[in-house]
């Protein structure tokens, strides 16, 4: 199998490029993200982007650009390249008169994007010899985290939300993780990782607290490349709260120019966030670098329901460097038309995929998105793992049936 050109790690916010790969980290001295950093110029000699893109293995593919350096260390589930599908009737929908695509993550396996992130993190604790992990959730990455680390034979121990979906927390559970219900936000379940990694033994997972997970999470920005023939989209819509995968996109961006596979054509990054938590939206609207906690956070995409982000600098920096912007919309219009979306194209959303459509809806009125600009929304999970409204009729057998009345 490839190799990986993995060379050493970096704090995202000073630079300091000692951290040796190959070992246990967190985040820097700094408090802030390591970043993976890889042999470009080595890499840009030895491999051939159209010769990777047509490995199978899903993800895997990008091994040379992974940090796991032993074939015996790499966590499969069956992953694949997730696709990307033309949505015309859905642009008339949210007024877009130009090319309008969904990149539809929930096809990867425990049905999200967070497969990408835990499958790599999870592979690289194994290879650094961890055995237990922990990590707060808002759902699907606890389900993602339970089900590699069950396949790898580790012991997961997992803090949610009391209003994490129902369906993730028995994923989670049946998938060998350990999982509780915590009465407070994804950031106070991670207080309880923080407070119990002496006594329990446990590494901390939490987004962008160890620098493997976002690793896994650019491959998402290599494949959308090599998708679009490496000639990214004009403009990027990503439901966010933690920013691991904004952050892996931009990485990946800056690697394939580095190595010449794309040019220096970046798509705007709008980064969408809910009314009813939306601490990087408000931080990117007052000009701050950094965002505070956002208090009493609800949304019923409870995806991007994060009150606080290790990395918020850092997802602040690309939306403005991209030349995008940080937007929140309203949970009322994203559930309305998360079904109307579903309806008319036959792929159904999950509700943070829906506000990434709400957000180029509001762009598209409000004049920030050009009617011929190529748009790619990120679903990122399948919406059957949602609670959905029951809008089915009923029928008695014993008695005569209105056909006509049905339609």
């Amino acid at each position: 199998m490839p190799k990986s050109y993995i060379t050493h790690l970096e704090c995202s916010i000073t630079g300091r490029a000692d951290y040796k790969a190959g070992a246990v980290h967190g985040l820097s001295k700094a408090g802030r993200p390591l970043l993976a950093r890889y042999d470009l110029d080595a890499l840009k000699k030895d491999a051939d982007r159209d010769e990777i893109w047509a490995r199978s293995g899903g993800f895997w593919k990008w091994r040379e650009l992974l940090p796991v350096q032993k074939d015996e260390n790499v966590i499969a589930l069956g992953e694949a390249s997730t696709p990307i599908l033309p949505c015309p009737k859905t642009a008339v929908l949210v007024g877009h008169e130009g090319e309008l695509m969904v990149k539809d993550e929930g096809r990867l396996p425990t049905a999200s994007f967070k497969a990408r992130g835990l499958g790599v993190a999870v592979s690289m604790a194994k290879e650094l010899g961890l055995t237990r992990l922990a990590m707060p959730t808002n759902g699907n990455a606890g389900s993602a985290l339970a089900a590699y680390a069950s396949r790898a034979g580790m012991e997961t121990f997992i803090f949610c939300p009391e209003e994490t979906p129902l369906i993730n927390v028995t994923e989670t559970s049946l998938q060998g993780g350990k999982i509780w219900r915590v009465n407070g936000m994804i950031d106070d379940c991670g207080k309880i990782v923080a407070a119990g990694k002496e006594s329990m033994g446990w590494f901390d997972l939490s987004t962008l607290k160890e620098p493997y997970r976002l690793e896994g999470k650019k491959t998402l920005g290599l494949e959308l490349a090599a998708q679009y023939d490496w000639e990214l989209p004009d403009v990027i819509f990503f439901p966010t709260g933690g920013g691991t995968a904004v952050v892996g996109m931009w990485k990946a961006f800056n690697e394939m120019e580095a190595l010449g596979w794309i040019g220096p054509k970046r798509p705007k990054m709008i980064v969408v966030q809910s009314s009813g938590c939306a601490p990087l939206a408000r931080a990117y609207d007052a000009g701050e670098k950094h965002a505070t906690r956002w208090e009493n956070a609800a949304t019923l995409a409870s995806g991007i329901r994060v009150p606080q982000a290790v990395g918020d600098f850092i997802v602040l920096d690309i939306a403005r460097a991209s030349g995008g912007r940080v937007v929140a919309v309203d949970d009322d219009e994203l559930m309305e038309l998360w079904g109307e979306s579903s309806r008319l194209e036959g792929m159904l959303l999950c509700p943070e995929g829906a506000a990434a459509l709400l957000a180029l809806k509001n762009g598209a009125h409000e004049g920030w998105i050009a009617p011929d600009d190529k748009v790619l929304v990120v679903n990122s999970g399948n919406g059957l793992k949602y609670e959905m409204p029951d809008t089915a009729g009923a029928l008695d057998i014993l008695k005569p049936i209105d056909f006509e009345g049905l339609t």
